[in-house]
């Protein structure tokens, strides 16, 4: 087995022990489950008796016993299994908050970089129906196997004491049930149980997708083929689940079929005993080791269920530790810096020498940097085609990605630094920035929640968004899920005043017109630049479009991720 398999293994061990409860109330869970179960089998046990020894007509003295223990059990049955589900169920939900809030500690250190080959749909998956199905783990995987084999092994003993012979019939049969139920589901059901959690979440990414770009599909004609998408999805679903319902039917089938012989070798076991002068066996106990076996098997056909829940949480803890590691990538940063913010005097704004970065599960760095330099004020571009490494450089700076060699910002090294720090000295401005299904106000107030109404509205002026908040109805206009009733342009506007609320001595501009017109491009340069021209904040401008070189001070080329040449400074 390879070191990355053994440590996924270790890591799924680790979610599925997180999943279970050791508190009081999954331990009394247990326990009155065991009650239940006892009580079940000692119900049926006891009325085979009464019938059978009423039967005889004896004294009623003789039957009030099993009167009242047929009563006692009816009512054990019901209340202690009210019980068993009160306690299993509190501890189980209470664990799974524990496992919510594990999963979101793992999620945070891996956003946004260490994310990126999830899907939204595989994402959001994880952290419902994965974390959901992890559940099951006490409730429907070690509460029916341990009240199964605690109930067969009284049972059996209980039997052995009225006849030796029946009770080693019943534990063959039990036993065999054990092993060929649980085998036969395995062998049928496995691929299909495994396959559930990764179709599922296959079909949550095909419908998203086909809802996210339903409007570009019926412009294009092409919603017919989204929709064959989510139909092929969702008919994988199905077939991995009728596989395992077939599974599980089948492994019923034989539980039944081991009950019977169970019954039909008390019989064989029972009647010559009881009908051979001087034995120890009575009709009425007859009764109770031939009908015994039905209740026992009752209770074991929940082992086979208990085996298929065992391999759907198993799997579904395997995608958790898949999607959120425990231990954070190399490749991204760990927030391990301690030291105050203290800029020192005179020193560059920013400055990196002998940087390299890698993306997760990249085996080649995609950026190097020998020396870049940056100072109070400046605004420098950076240009290259697409894929070029421009976007891992922004990613450095703001420490989303973990990097190799020096990197200060006014002269101190952000290893040394919180990384709430350095993000609250750059601040970056993504190609598509993310815009909540809020207001205008509330978008801005993430950024700064005590600015005031008139802070939003100067800001919003200075990036050029004036007249449009008027024509907008104001900061309570809202901008629609992801952004939907705002332009490009506009959501790059509305990033840019939040940045400036943050008041960042760095701001990255990371394609601002990658989602704008050509012809509006230039405008929508000038305006951000010269939204940002305070004294003392740096701007780096990452694009692969042709910029003016009027409104930059300094232009950097970058090419396969390596920083080739530097332009001569040019003046305002």
């Amino acid at each position: 087995m390879s070191a990355a398999s053994k440590t996924g293994r270790r890591e799924t061990f680790a979610i599925l022990r997180t999943a279970l409860p050791v508190t009081t109330g999954g331990v009394l869970g247990v326990l009155f489950g065991i009650l239940a179960a006892l009580c079940t089998v000692a119900l049926l046990a006891t009325s085979a008796y009464l019938i059978t020894r009423a039967a005889e007509q004896p004294p009623i003295l003789y039957l009030s016993m099993a009167v009242v223990g047929v009563r006692a059990f009816a009512l054990g049955r019901a209340f202690f299994r009210y019980l068993e589900r009160l306690a299993s169920h509190d501890a189980a939900f209470r664990q799974l908050e524990t496992v919510r809030v594990d999963l979101l500690r793992r999620l945070i250190p891996l956003a946004p970089d260490g994310l990126g080959r999830s899907r939204r749909g595989s994402l959001l998956s994880s952290l419902v129906s994965d974390v959901d199905e992890l559940q099951n783990l006490p409730l429907r995987v070690l509460q029916p196997l341990v009240t199964s084999v605690g109930v067969a092994a009284i049972a059996v003993w209980v039997v052995a004491i009225l006849s030796p012979a029946a009770a080693v019939g019943l534990a063959i049969a039990l036993l065999a049930a054990f092993l060929i139920g649980t085998l036969v589901a395995a062998r049928l059901a496995a691929s299909a149980e495994r396959s559930l959690a990764p179709r599922r979440a296959a079909l949550v990414d095909a419908v998203l997708d086909y809802l996210s770009n339903l409007d570009v599909l019926i412009a294009y004609g092409a919603e017919q083929s989204g929709r064959r998408t989510v139909e092929a999805a969702d008919a994988a679903l199905t077939r991995a689940l009728t596989a395992r319902a077939a599974g599980v039917g089948i492994a019923g089938a034989s539980l039944s079929l081991f009950s019977g012989l169970a019954v039909a070798w008390s019989l064989v076991a029972g009647i010559p005993a009881v009908s051979t002068a001087g034995s120890t066996l009575s009709g009425p106990a007859l009764a109770v080791i031939v009908l015994v076996p039905l209740a026992v098997f009752e209770i074991v056909a929940s082992v086979p269920l208990a085996a298929s829940a065992w391999r759907q949480v198993r799997s579904s803890a395997e995608r958790i530790a898949k999607i959120a590691p425990a231990d954070v990538p190399a490749e991204l940063p760990l927030d391990g810096g301690s030291a105050g913010w203290a800029p020192q005097p005179g020193a560059p704004v920013l400055e990196l020498s002998g940087v390299q970065a890698t993306w997760p599960g990249a085996e080649q760095p995609a950026l190097t940097v020998d020396a870049l330099r940056i100072e109070t004020g400046e605004r420098v571009l950076i240009e290259g085609m697409s894929g070029a490494g421009k976007t891992t450089l922004a990613h450095v700076l703001v420490r989303f990605l973990e990097y190799d060699g020096t990197y200060l910002l006014a002269g101190q090294d952000v290893r040394n630094l919180p990384l709430e720090s350095v993000r609250g000295f750059v601040g970056l401005c993504e190609q598509v920035p993310y815009l909540f299904d809020e207001s205008i106000r509330q978008n801005l107030l993430f950024a700064r929640d005590t600015a005031t109404d008139a802070e939003l509205t100067d800001v919003l002026d200075r990036v050029g968004l004036g007249q449009w908040l008027v024509a907008r109805g104001g900061l309570d206009s809202r901008v629609g899920e992801r952004g939907a009733l705002v332009s490009g342009g506009q959501a790059q506007r509305i990033a840019l005043a939040r940045a400036l609320l943050r008041d960042f001595p760095v701001i990255v501009l990371d394609e601002p017109t990658a989602n704008v017109e050509a012809d509006l491009a230039e405008s929508l340069l000038r305006d951000l630049l010269g939204a940002t021209n305070d004294a003392g904040r740096a701007v780096i401008l990452i694009s692969h479009a042709d910029v003016p070189a009027s409104i930059v001070d300094r232009r950097i080329r970058i090419s396969h991720g390596t920083l080739q040449s530097v332009a001569p400074q040019s003046p305002l």
